[in-house]
């Protein structure tokens, strides 16, 4: 009889313990909140390379080493904007199948625009890019004076963070594509382009 006792004791007790365990509130993980990365920053820079207007019909093309100066502000890690002021110096000139004499030309070329700067990351440190904006491209010493032309500029390019805050740069920039280049070559198709390789510092 004891043996009975004892025995319907210890299963109301255990009965009991498994009733309490359902009370038992589970265990909940922590929550990870994702860090924001703040893209947004000034940066300034300055690229060296080429630029160039030609005469499709003439052959004719003028080309100038150029120095660029480059300053924007990146919002986010897909757009900036961006400005550039390009001189052009130790110019040289191929006169195509017009006769003139080549040599020495002392016409520099030099340029300004203001872009939207649309970018893709492919990797943290590497972006692909393009330019898209208006700017201006001028032949200047011109016996007849400065030809000037402006409109619309796009380019693309790519970036790649060396070391914090400095990247390295290189890109193509179309200046311009029309008829004439001002009061020169006016029934002629004249185009004008930048390649440029530089160093870019954020903020």
């Amino acid at each position: 009889m004891k043996t009975r006792i004892v025995s319907l004791v210890s299963v109301m007790a255990l009965s009991g313990l498994a009733y309490a365990g359902g009370d038992v509130a589970p265990i909940e993980e922590p929550v990870v909140v994702p860090e924001v990365v703040d893209n947004s920053a000034f940066y300034v820079g300055i690229g060296f390379g080429q630029v160039s207007i030609n005469d499709d019909q003439t052959i004719e093309e003028i080309q100038s080493t150029l120095v660029m100066l480059q300053a924007g502000y990146q919002y986010n890690a897909y757009v900036a904007l961006e400005g550039r002021l390009s001189f052009g110096f130790n110019t040289d000139y191929d006169p195509g199948n017009t006769g003139n004499t080549g040599g020495d030309y002392d016409n520099d070329i030099s340029s300004w625009g203001i872009y939207v700067k649309p970018m893709y990351p492919i990797t943290d440190a590497f972006d692909i890019y393009a330019l898209l904006g208006y700017g201006g491209a001028q032949l200047g010493n011109l016996e007849s004076g400065d030809a000037y032309e402006s409109g619309f500029h796009w380019g693309l390019g790519a970036q790649y963070e060396v070391m914090e805050n400095i990247l390295i740069f290189a890109d193509y920039v179309k200046l311009y594509d029309g008829t004439g280049f001002d009061y020169r070559a006016q029934d002629e198709d004249v185009d004008a382009d930048a390649w440029t390789v530089g160093l870019s510092y954020k903020f």
